[in-house]
């Protein structure tokens, strides 16, 4: 049986930090949508492009939906979305840094692309973890 949150989810700031998560999501969604394009405009100009940077610059926007979705169920009350939006939004930016830091992987334009749409999402985990949102999800 899911638990839901308590009634701080009802708290006006408890509202105001869910609504700066999706804007952050958001923006993460704008940034993989322009270095999709970035990567198709340089691939159409005869430029190098590889595999991993077509990957992940299709990964990316098709990620921020799931990410926005996620934030619905957590804004209606389910530990489990919170739980999950809270760990992505902590390692992600992690992970996506680190990647884009091993020499020769992507081209330091790419890298710096990628970083701006991780660091997007590094508000989110900082959010998840304030007073607003941690009295809404209390430890069970």
């Amino acid at each position: 049986m899911a638990m839901t949150a308590s009634s701080n989810l009802d708290n006006s700031r408890t509202g105001e930090a869910f609504t700066t998560v999706k804007k952050c999501l958001v923006l993460f969604g704008v940034i993989g949508v322009v270095v999709l394009g970035t990567v198709a405009a340089t691939a159409f100009a005869g430029q190098q492009t590889t595999p991993f940077m077509w990957i992940r610059a299709v990964i990316f926007p098709a990620l921020a939906p799931l990410f926005l979705r996620m934030t619905a169920r957590a804004e209606a009350g389910s530990y489990e979305a919170f739980g999950r939006l809270r760990t992505i939004s902590t390692v992600m930016p992690i992970a996506v840094i680190g990647v884009d830091l091993i020499p020769g992987i992507c081209p330091p334009w790419y890298a710096a692309l990628q970083g701006l749409s991780a660091l997007a999402v590094l508000p989110v985990a900082f959010l998840t973890r304030s007073g607003a949102l941690k009295a809404a999800f209390p430890k069970r």
